[in-house]
């Protein structure tokens, strides 16, 4: 007998343990919500307040791997990249990684700091 079977005769007739399904489908929604849709959400809105922020100057990564820095920023939602001087990449604005660019500047923020 699958699952779906079980599931489907517990919502059948008088048995006493029909009021269960209900309990226990609600439960569900409410941990898959609060595991998977709450975290997704939350992390969302952390990227697009970081690229809102973005300035001329800041250190980034892109979800490609590119290394650079903030040359322009653009009323279209793209930005000028400078990947070494005098070279410069046209990027959507969507296309960097705020983990991998806080890993780089808190990289680089240690190594500068062990020089001291």
């Amino acid at each position: 007998m699958n699952l779906l079977s079980i599931f489907l005769m517990m919502g059948q007739g008088n048995q006493q343990g029909s009021g269960f399904f209900p309990i226990f489908l609600g439960l569900m929604i409410l941990v898959f919500w609060l595991f998977m849709i709450r975290p997704q959400a939350k992390k969302q809105k952390q990227q697009k307040e970081y690229l809102n922020n973005l300035q001329k100057g800041d250190k980034v990564v892109t979800i490609a791997g590119i290394h650079g820095t903030v040359n322009k920023i653009n009323d279209d939602g793209t930005l000028s990249l400078e990947v070494s001087p005098g070279s410069y990449l046209k990027i959507e604005k969507s296309t960097i990684s705020m983990e991998w660019t806080a890993n780089i500047n808190k990289t680089s923020a240690a190594t500068t700091d062990s020089k001291k």
